[in-house]
């Protein structure tokens, strides 16, 4: 194996500590693996849910993906005016998910809850982590062609209104005016 792409699916978190005495707070998290960095953008969610779904791309030397064995993801709250307050972590162990997408050529892990640890090394909330290793940049370019996302397949709403407006659109009104 010459280099590896791990691609990162923040998605949200929920239940996480509130930092903010007075009004919403926004948090963003700082995305650790190995000797990489990314930090995400601020969440987007108005209530105790936050809200990210951002993908992040690392990319892995054979050397690299021996020393990183923890994606270790940080969640931090945004302050006016002064840096982040830490809010909590949770680390994912890859090691496995590694050495399996290197023997498969690819592996999936889809997005799942993972426990936040705060400061005093107990658990409050989870953050949602979806994980896609490509044990090389040609399966991972070949993915992306064909268009293999983490994104769900949106659901066909099989309601009466739902139907109707399908039928209204197909209708020729041409037609319907000409007989009239």
């Amino acid at each position: 194996m010459n280099t590896g792409i791990l691609e990162v699916l923040l998605v949200n978190a929920k239940g996480i500590k509130h930092t903010n005495l007075v009004g919403i707070p926004s948090y963003y998290v700082i995305i650790e693996c190995g000797c990489q960095c990314q930090r995400s953008k601020v969440s987007k969610g108005k209530h105790k849910k936050p809200w990210w779904n951002e993908k992040f791309i690392f990319d892995f030397s054979s050397l690299d993906y021996k020393n990183s064995t923890y994606l270790n993801c940080t969640i931090m709250d945004t302050k006016p005016y002064r840096h982040g307050g830490f809010v909590g972590e949770a680390k994912v162990y890859i090691g496995g998910l590694i050495t399996e997408g290197i023997k498969e050529g690819h592996i999936e892990i889809k997005p799942a809850p993972y426990n936040v640890v705060l400061e005093d090394d107990t658990y409050q909330g989870q953050i949602k982590i979806g994980l896609k290793f490509f044990a090389n940049k040609e399966n991972y370019e070949y993915a992306n062609v064909m268009g293999k996302e983490f994104i769900a397949p949106k659901k066909e709403t099989n309601s009466i209104v739902g139907s109707f407006m399908k039928l209204w659109r197909t209708i020729s009104w041409w037609k319907v005016i000409a007989l009239l």
